[in-house]
């Protein structure tokens, strides 16, 4: 019997999808290729060579099998149906789970157009889905006052028309309804109005709008102006409607547009369909990627479940870089500048929402697994060898110069370890030095964590502040040769720009990722934390300067005097005799004459 290797030796030069089995004889892996033979020979190489989580499905694979199929779109649809079918542990794992819902228009004589969630093979046609049941809603609404349609569940036929089985309900004769059950309308004018909501689903408006101008004007030069009142009040609907859908120029033309964001092993996918300037239709998709994907296949994978819900592409898709496939009749474009770039950046915008919602739903449901989820897209964007499971941070206080303070927080897990906050008061540096308060510092806190715990060092440190800082941080670091233990950078203030050692340029992060915010709420911590500190020094000085400075008033007597009293500002509101009563009178005289020389100043 031939080994697994041997066996796909002889797998084909040709566009096809190919399955991994295991031992118990699961489908564990779905994939297309354009070669089949090249494509999976390539996880058929020296472990070292794989990244870690495809080499252990490398590892399980005990069997493999293929199916030849015409063209990449085949395969890229072949794929779609049997990952949905096996569910295969180490594929793209769809984590939208709703059904969205659908416009459904039945067959029959006299169709009925209403909203649902199930498609069943009877003949009717579908649109969709729609991923906000809102502006579905309102599509069936904006018809409804369009076009008399039926909302009656009867089946109408001619033969139940003539022999006059239904009785009219209350939507007949308020004039909601033309009466299609007993024969009001005919089948054909009936039908004209389905044909134009049809339309209209498939991104006509424009050209329905244009449609009505042209026989309201005509109605009009007949004199028919209730006719062409009526061709108005539809023109202005649909006007209406559409303005307050169109996002660009409607000369764009048709297109679908894509985009996909990652983060750590997610991805996060939004598809719009765009007809005459308007979206019709939007969906967002998340994926989890049980192995390491490359982004074009995720890309490849995202518009084929699209093609397997809204079948064929436009002619026309805007992508944010190309797919691994090629799809007859259909243009890639990837937009530099104008509307579709617009369009594009919209999209976007669209998956980072989803996202955003995604980890604020998790953080509440699994908190354990957001705060890892979190670490791993701080170590991605860092480009850290290890998770930073222990984070520190340092920041300086000194307001006006005085009292110069730095606090270092301490994050373990994402989570504040406050029982490790540091506090330190500036020894060596003389005056407002920022950057040589910052070197003192973090060569205090790690010189003492070398000698008494050196099996406790962070992963990655903080500094609230840009270049300099960082700098003088780290040749902190350097002097204790502990540089290539740990990873340093800077998170400036002003335009939140995260720096690193030797890279003149700040480093882009985007504003709504994981890895940003939890470096911005590291650094508010540690800022927060030494302000603090710094307050209370500098109200302590101005307590000990107020009574110390005054001759006669020893350490001693300052504190029965605020033991007593409480406060300096009690002790200067106190009486004479109150006073005279713990100091004697003359002392008693003289804190009340300085203390009051203090408040005039």
């Amino acid at each position: 019997m031939m080994n697994i290797k041997e066996k796909i030796k002889l797998f084909p030069h040709s566009p096809g999808v190919y399955r991994y089995y295991d031992a118990e004889g699961n489908v564990i892996y779905v994939g297309k290729a354009k070669d089949l033979h090249k494509r999976v020979a390539q996880y058929f190489v020296p472990a070292e060579r794989l990244t870690r989580k495809t080499a252990v499905m490398v590892s399980k694979i005990a069997d493999a099998e293929y199916t030849v199929v015409e063209s990449e779109a085949d395969a890229l649809l072949l794929e779609n149906n049997l990952i949905k079918q096996f569910k295969p542990r180490y594929n793209i794992l769809l984590k939208d789970s709703k059904t969205y819902p659908w416009i459904c228009v039945t067959a029959g004589d006299y169709p009925k157009v209403f909203l649902t969630r199930r498609i069943s093979k009877d003949g009717s046609r579908y649109f969709g889905p729609y991923s906000s049941v809102v502006h579905a809603r309102n599509l069936i609404e904006l018809f409804h006052s369009l076009y008399p349609l039926r909302t009656c569940n009867h089946k109408i036929t001619s033969d139940t028309i003539l022999r006059g089985k239904i009785r009219p309900c209350l939507n007949f004769h308020i004039g909601k309804c033309k009466g299609c059950c007993v024969g009001a309308i005919s089948i054909r004018e009936y039908n004209e109005n389905i044909e134009e909501i049809v339309r209209l689903l498939k991104g006509g408006g424009r050209e329905l709008i244009q449609h009505y101008k042209v026989q309201m004007l005509d109605a009009a030069e007949r004199m028919d102006f209730e006719q062409a009142n009526v061709f108005k009040e539809k023109m202005l609907s649909l006007e209406q409607h559409y303005s307050k859908s169109v996002i660009i120029n409607s000369t764009v033309g048709d297109v679908d547009v894509f985009s996909l964001i990652f983060d750590a092993n997610e991805a996060y996918g939004n598809f719009m369909r765009i007809r005459g300037g308007a979206v019709i239709q939007s969906l967002n998709l998340g994926f989890r990627l049980q192995i390491e994907e490359d982004q074009a296949d995720v890309l490849g994978m995202f518009i084929g479940e699209i093609q397997s819900k809204f079948g064929d592409l436009s002619k026309e898709v805007v992508v944010p870089f190309l797919p691994s496939l090629e799809i007859d009749d259909v243009d890639f474009r990837i937009p530099q500048r104008g509307d579709k770039l617009s369009l594009l950046e919209l999209s976007a915008r669209n998956a980072k929402e989803m996202r955003m919602n995604a980890m604020l739903q998790r953080e509440h449901t699994d908190p354990d697994n957001y705060r890892k989820m979190v670490m791993e897209s701080l170590q991605k964007q860092l480009g850290m060898a290890v998770l930073p499971e222990h984070i520190e941070c340092f920041d300086n206080s000194n307001i006006q110069g005085t009292n110069p303070v730095s606090a270092c927080v301490v994050f373990r897990d994402g989570v504040p370890s406050k029982k490790d906050y540091r506090h330190f008061k500036v020894k060596t540096v003389v005056g407002a030095n920022d950057y040589a308060t910052m070197k003192e510092v973090v060569n205090r806190r790690y010189s003492r964590m070398m000698a008494e715990d050196p099996d406790d060092l962070p992963q990655l440190v903080v500094i609230d502040g840009g270049k300099g800082q960082l700098a003088f941080a780290y040749e902190a670091l350097a002097e204790l040769g502990l540089t290539d233990k740990l990873t340093v950078v800077a998170l400036a203030e002003r335009m939140e720009e995260v720096y690193r050692v030797g890279d003149p340029y700040p480093m882009f992060i985007d504003r709504n990722s994981l890895a940003l915010k939890v470096l911005q709420q590291i650094r508010d911590e540690a800022h927060r934390f030494g302000i603090t500190f710094h307050r209370k020094l500098r109200s302590k000085s101005q307590i000990v300067s107020a009574l110390s400075s005054i001759k006669g008033v020893g350490e001693k007597t300052e504190q029965r005097l605020l033991l007593h009293f409480g406060s300096v500002a009690r002790i200067a509101a106190a009486s004479p005799d109150e006073l005279a009563a713990l100091v004697g009178r003359s002392l008693a005289d003289r804190i009340l004459n300085e203390l009051k020389n203090v408040n005039d100043e």
